[in-house]
């Protein structure tokens, strides 16, 4: 039965993070480099793309505790549960979708996303992509760490499913419904690169899951 996305994850906040750290394949690996990867200057500004609970920002703020976090999530319990954790940090947390909120123009130092994009299709993608590469400064990159489908046919498959269920269950909204629908390295480094980023970089990958930095 497919959930809404944000229902789906308010659901699953107890015992989210140990499913993230150890279910995923190397996660334990890929969390922390991504953190690794994010400015390590002071007051660095960060945008957080379906930010959760904030995994990756224990590591990051662990290097770079005066960075200035702007986190966006569906799920008001996962942002609930990251505010509690870093009480102390420069968190800006705001409840609602990546594709409709407004990011500004020339803000941020970077951005960044885990394991949440892999959800949606290239041409959903690329004007959020637009809309990220206009919100970072010169020089500003974009740290994708997800998971890709390892074939043309296995995301062909995987959009051919999702359409199946919603029409098993009636479901006729345009609203974002849980199921996993990545795309390949290669139409995701497409879709960054229509958005306008100069260069993307294949930094690592760990199973299903690779990290991505496309750089303005």
């Amino acid at each position: 039965m497919l959930e809404k996305m944000s229902d789906f994850f308010n659901r699953r906040l107890d015992g989210y993070e140990e499913h993230q750290l150890h279910a995923i394949e190397q996660a334990e690996t890929f969390y922390p480099l991504t953190a690794q990867y994010l400015p390590a200057g002071p007051h660095a500004r960060v945008l957080d793309l379906g930010c959760g609970t904030g995994l990756e920002l224990g590591y990051y703020f662990a290097r770079n505790p005066t960075a200035e976090v702007t986190g966006i999530d569906l799920a008001g319990e996962m942002l609930q549960a990251l505010e509690r954790k870093f009480p102390d940090k420069n968190l800006t947390l705001v409840q609602g979708s990546y594709f409709t909120l407004p990011f500004g123009e020339n803000r941020y130092d970077a951005a960044v996303s885990v394991e949440s994009l892999h959800h949606f299709t290239q041409a959903e993608k690329i004007p959020l992509y637009q809309k990220v590469f206009r919100a970072l400064v010169p020089g500003g990159f974009l740290i994708l760490t997800d998971y890709f489908a390892d074939s043309d046919e296995q995301e062909a498959f995987f959009r051919r499913e999702l359409r199946r269920l919603k029409e098993e269950q009636g479901i006729r909204d345009e609203e974002f419904y849980h199921f996993d629908t990545p795309l390949t390295v290669p139409h995701e480094t497409e879709a960054l690169q229509k958005a306008g980023f100069a260069k993307v970089e294949d930094l690592g990958q760990w199973a299903a899951t690779h990290l991505l930095r496309a750089t303005k």
